[in-house]
């Protein structure tokens, strides 16, 4: 059997033929029924992340270039503790406000996903959080006079710091 074009064949003959419309509508829903929502642009790793890991990543993208202010959890703004605050707030999540409340109150994360929060600090204490990015990246609010940023993971400060990982969202 050949294919033929549609646009060549006289109506009647198309409705004629019981196969190929009910063939063609199976191929339109099955096309619908396999497609999967993933940004083009997004990281391998934030591929199948829950609604509020992606508002928690949306907010904190959008953070970027606030000024640092601290005690500060509003766009006007932020601290590294206001920053998740605000950021997990838009997201329905209610976090304690300091960075070493957070550490020490919420779900610890043996392997940090995209939205999840690290901690760093001396010893037991956590002095400043972040959240994880994907892709080895961190926005966080880094001090007086600058502004939240994303930074890579791998650069040695971070890395003599970290405390810990949590998980306080689906």
């Amino acid at each position: 059997m050949s294919l033929v074009r549609l646009s060549s064949l006289p109506y009647a003959v198309v409705l004629r033929r019981g196969w190929l419309l009910p063939c063609l509508f199976m191929l339109v829903l099955a096309g619908c029924a396999s497609r999967e929502l993933t940004p083009i642009d997004a990281p391998p790793d934030r591929a199948g992340i829950s609604m509020e890991r992606a508002l928690i990543l949306s907010h904190a993208q959008q953070a970027i270039g606030t000024p640092y202010r601290f005690g500060g959890n509003t766009p006007e703004g932020l601290d590294c503790s206001g920053l998740v605050e605000m950021t997990y707030r838009a997201a329905g999540i209610r976090v304690p406000r300091t960075a070493n409340e957070q550490f020490q109150a919420l779900p610890k994360a043996d392997a940090p996903r995209p939205g999840d929060l690290l901690f760093f600090g001396e010893r037991r204490k956590a002095t400043h959080v972040g959240i994880y990015r994907g892709n080895g990246q961190m926005i966080h609010a880094p001090g007086n006079g600058r502004r939240v940023v994303s930074v890579p993971l791998e650069i040695d400060y971070w890395q003599a710091r970290f405390l810990g990982a949590a998980s306080p969202a689906p």
